[in-house]
């Protein structure tokens, strides 16, 4: 029962974490056993990339062929989320094609509304970013390439959500200036903390723990009881436990090294199709 209900919360995490990449515009398309999300013109990896759930060993090769075709036919470079523990013919399959792994795992955390709405006592101050002032946040997530169309497609769900959802850019100030900013957002089924970043100067100095501080008790839409977000490094998933958030599963990262490349085996000389329309018999 305690898995089923982890595997739960797990899923909510998941899914928070796509209807964002879904709001700015995204896609995601479900194959058997997997979920591929897909940014084509934000090319970067945490908006591609594909969740492995349970894949077999004599179906493994049709889950890289479509994977694969899907990315590369876009000219991405995806990352592959597998749930662990990964299974040893799907990491060495992922290890042939150039995939190596991330140190760490994904955490995945969920956390419930506070019971009190306590003020940061540190030398940080959180504030909204509002539509007009979304150039500076936009940095923190995009470089000069996909800058415009970040900062487009948040002011698009500022302008213009759809019903049910919210979306809440943060900042953390010091001195008038952003130390740290992340992504609040709620589809009305799932709320999630996202892509938390800190400036190098600011790092390990509360920024981010103001956010999150102030995201919990404040930005929770109130229909919603939970909120959840992902950790890449053990440190940070022990911060996050100690605002309140437990872990509720972990993926492993493969991401393709700068330089690889990739190359889907030859589908041979072109052949007539093999399907027919039916044919109609003449009417006697």
């Amino acid at each position: 029962m305690a898995r089923a209900v982890e595997a739960e919360a797990a899923d909510r995490v998941l899914a928070s974490e796509r209807s964002l990449v879904l709001a700015l515009g995204g896609f995601s398309i479900e194959l058997s056993g997997a979920s591929l999300v897909t940014h084509e013109r934000i090319p970067v990896p945490s908006f591609n990339y594909a969740v492995v759930g349970g894949i077999s060993r004599e179906r493994q090769s049709v889950f890289f062929e479509r994977t694969l075709d899907h990315y590369f036919q876009r000219a991405l470079r995806p990352t592959i989320r597998v749930r662990t523990p990964v299974p040893p013919f799907l990491d060495a399959g992922l290890r042939r094609f150039g995939f190596v792994p991330f140190e760490h795992p994904i955490v995945l955390l969920e956390a419930r509304r506070p019971a009190l709405r306590t003020r940061s006592t540190t030398a940080f101050r959180v504030v909204r970013i509002g539509p007009l002032e979304l150039d500076r946040i936009v940095p923190f997530w995009a470089g000069a390439f996909e800058h415009e169309e970040l900062r487009r497609a948040l002011a698009t769900i500022a302008h213009h959500p759809n019903p049910s959802e919210r979306l809440t850019p943060l900042a953390a100030l010091r001195d008038g200036g952003v130390a740290a900013a992340a992504l609040v957002y709620s589809d009305g089924a799932t709320a999630g903390i996202h892509a938390v970043a800190t400036e190098v100067d600011f790092r390990g100095a509360g920024a981010a723990t103001a956010l999150v501080r102030h995201a919990l008790g404040r930005e929770i839409p109130p229909t919603l009881d939970t909120i959840g977000m992902t950790a890449r490094h053990p440190r940070i998933s022990l911060r996050l436990q100690a605002l309140g958030f437990r872990a509720v599963g972990e993926l492993i990262e493969y991401e393709l090294p700068a330089g690889t490349e990739l190359h889907l085996p030859s589908p041979g000389p072109p052949v007539p199709p093999r399907w027919r329309p039916p044919r109609v018999p003449p009417s006697s």
